[in-house]
């Protein structure tokens, strides 16, 4: 049943090129549709499935190389699938102002969610891959086509990093192929295959590696930010809710698990990369002055609290690593939303210095009061998923690497003052008593007028209200989710990592 949320993102692709051009409100019907759909079969798939390992299909591809079109669902792969479908149907929501070719864009949004459907479902790895490469092509043209500030270099330094990082992934699974025998491509048989341990030295840092350029691993972090702010909202929702989701899952998924010797020997390394993007990507987020950059930095931050709690090795980072993917993909999305469809659309704006006078939170009081959700949320305040997921992946860490923990801390607190800043100079500074005659006439025209924008329109209400609800809902009762990661962590995936003393 949940393959089909990759047939239904595909079909509702598919059928959005055939509607007419000028009429965008069809586009978005279909679009919403079609990815309501996905996340009714999500929802139901995942709570029917629980937390083993179900094939949902597994037919021969390419017979004379041992790959299959083999799909199945674990306890990881539901709670992902979950994220994409959520995050489908706010995205399309947020986007309900596109009239610029505006079938185009929903079929490339869907074409997308197809292909992360694909990835969070592949268990042959050569499947996994094409479906890997299939998401991010329509990024591109996303960012490129209905991007703003300086969307085709955003465009190109995402595609570019992403295929660096392409390619060091097809290396290292070809490798393995190889010596492996050249039989198959199963991930199940491949991470039960004894690699050599100086054959796993070097693999397990390419796969890995180039994996995590997309879930935003310092230093190869730097076209996170820069696509951010370039990509149009429902993008930028996307980027940081599911597509950086890719990297991370396969890093845990094909690098870690099909060579674990090799995680145990990096383990130190990338966990200091990932503190140091933890500290780093906060510290850079302190100093914006752009709204957006301020929130693209912030991602940085907290997808570094991911990929360290991949390298605990150990259950409860593991477990915390992947609620903190669901809740970084909830939370993240929802602060782009504010930021881009709400704030930026109307105020044309993204400075903090000219939003500081704006009045925002009376012109404004539903995206302030989003906000306010939304910056808690990002705190890691209890009551919310994040909460739930720092401290899993804190606590994991501790037990690895006490001093690292101690920053990564540090890194949080940096977090709470970049939020608190962003949250006063956005929505509630101070707004001047008399406009400077030095001013050029727009700037007056907007200090005098701050209440003359556009309201929150329906659809972005209800969106917002769907994001809020649920990291709400994660953070006030976790076991919807920790019930189906924790028992996954048994499967015969892992069984590997127990023999490398990681489990």
């Amino acid at each position: 049943m949940l393959s089909w949320t990759i047939y239904t993102s595909f079909l509702g692709a598919a059928v959005l090129t055939l509607l007419p051009r000028d009429n965008a409100q069809a586009a978005r019907v279909a679009a919403l549709l079609t990815a309501m759909a996905g996340f009714a079969v999500a929802l139901v798939g995942t709570f029917k499935a629980g937390g083993g390992l179900n094939t949902l299909c597994d037919v021969s591809w390419v017979p004379t190389l041992g790959i299959h079109y083999h799909l199945a669902a674990d306890g990881i792969s539901l709670t992902l699938v979950l994220l994409t479908g959520i995050a489908a149907v706010a995205g399309i929501l947020f986007s309900w102002n596109i009239e610029h070719r505006a079938k185009e864009f929903f079929a490339f949004y869907l074409t997308l969610i197809g292909g992360v459907y694909g990835v969070f479902l592949s268990f042959d790895v050569f499947l996994l891959f094409v479906f890997y490469e299939l998401a991010i092509i329509p990024k591109y043209f996303l960012i490129a086509i209905w991007g703003s500030t300086r969307k085709e270099y955003g465009a190109m330094k995402l595609a570019l990093y992403s295929f660096v990082g392409s390619a060091m992934v097809l290396i290292g699974i070809i490798a393995a192929y190889v010596v492996a025998g050249a039989k198959t491509m199963s991930l199940i048989d491949l991470a039960q295959y004894p690699f050599p341990e100086h054959f796993q030295a070097w693999a397990f840092p390419l796969v890995f590696i180039g994996f995590a350029i997309l879930a935003g691993l310092w230093p190869f972090h730097t076209w996170a930010p820069t696509g951010h702010v370039a990509a149009p909202t429902a993008a930028s929702m996307l980027l940081a809710g599911v597509v950086m989701k890719l990297g991370a899952y396969g890093a845990f998924r094909v690098a870690m698990t099909l060579f674990p010797l090799g995680a145990k020997a990096w383990q130190m390394p990338i966990a200091l990369l990932a503190v140091t993007g933890i500290v780093y990507g906060a510290m850079v987020a302190l100093t914006q002055k752009d709204f957006k950059f301020v929130i693209g930095y912030s991602s940085v931050s907290h997808m570094g609290f991911v990929l360290l709690g991949l390298m605990t090795l150990n259950e409860i980072g593991f477990t915390g690593a992947v609620l903190q993917m669901f809740s970084h993909g909830i939370i993240g999305g929802l602060l782009f939303a504010v930021v881009g469809r709400m704030v930026y659309d109307r105020a044309h704006t993204r400075e903090l210095d000219a939003l500081e006078g704006m009045d925002l939170n009376k012109a404004l009081p539903f995206a302030a009061a989003t906000f306010v959700v939304a910056s808690a949320a990002s705190m890691g305040l209890p009551g919310f998923s994040g909460f739930v997921a720092e401290l899993q992946v804190l606590i994991g860490a501790w037990r690895s690497f006490p001093t690292m923990t101690v920053c990564a801390g540090i890194g949080i607190l940096i977090g709470v003052a970049y939020t608190l800043r962003v949250l006063q100079k956005a929505f509630f500074g101070e707004v001047a008593a008399e406009v400077n005659p030095r001013q050029t006439e727009s700037d007056a025209l907007s200090r005098a007028q701050p209440h003359g924008l556009e309201p929150i329109s329906g659809p972005e209400r209800f969106g917002a209200v769907i994001l809020m609800a649920t990291t709400l809902v994660i953070g006030l009762y976790p076991r919807l989710l920790l019930d189906l990661i924790v028992p996954s962590l048994n499967s015969p995936l892992f069984e590997g990592l127990r023999r490398a003393g990681a489990l």
